[in-house]
């Protein structure tokens, strides 16, 4: 065997070593895990009659919310940080869930929710701004999430209301599970909140 053959296989050789290290290193790294927010709670009370039939608009909010990227922030070492989970993130962003969820639990009692593309069915627009959706932690064993939005009613393109909800729920453990569940439930709780409110205002 010529020297040249014998440093050919011994390249070849060294390469498929490489690419099965590479490859092992590879299947070694943890998966991500996808969260939303989980099937819908038990429906509210019926308010369908006492606000008939509304347009729910896209839930809009800050840039650094627009993302699929599960974050939280240390209160307890630095609350100006907000920081990503490395493993973890949302399957939609948080205007989207959000948006889905609460058009899903109005509809459930009892509201016809209609879209922004069925403006000529209804003047009754409701438009929702977030203000924060967090995973907070306490401590480094204690988390709740946060959610904190203002809300318009607009008739015929006027101002009727706006309140500002806010609602924070224990998460059930210090990781990105719990922050997720945590946050659902301060969302649901925000959503019967706004069902309330919107129930108490005059009739159109």
């Amino acid at each position: 065997m010529t020297s040249a053959i014998r440093n050919a296989i011994a390249v070849l050789a060294a390469t498929v070593g490489m690419t099965v290290l590479l490859a092992g290193c590879a299947s070694k790294g943890q998966p991500t895990a996808q969260y939303d927010f989980g099937p819908l709670p038990q429906p509210q009370a019926k308010a369908g009659a006492a606000i008939g039939a509304i347009i729910v608009a896209d839930i809009v909010g800050p840039a650094a919310l627009d993302t699929e990227r599960m974050q939280y922030r240390l209160l307890y070492a630095d609350a100006r940080q907000s920081r990503p989970y490395a493993y973890n993130q949302w399957t939609a962003t948080p205007f989207q869930l959000m948006t889905q969820r609460m058009k899903a639990q109005i509809a459930q009692a009892g509201v016809k929710v209609l879209s922004t593309t069925d403006a000529a069915a209804s003047p009754t627009v409701l438009r929702m701004e977030v203000n924060d959706f967090a995973q907070n932690f306490d401590s480094a064993t204690s988390s709740s999430g946060i959610v904190n939005l203002r809300a318009s009613l607009f008739r015929n393109h006027k101002l009727v209301d706006q309140k500002t909800f806010a609602r924070s729920s224990a998460a059930p453990s210090p990781d990105a599970a719990g922050g997720a569940r945590a946050l659902a439930d301060a969302t649901d709780a925000v959503t019967a909140d706004v069902l309330a409110w919107l129930a108490a205002l005059p009739p159109q």
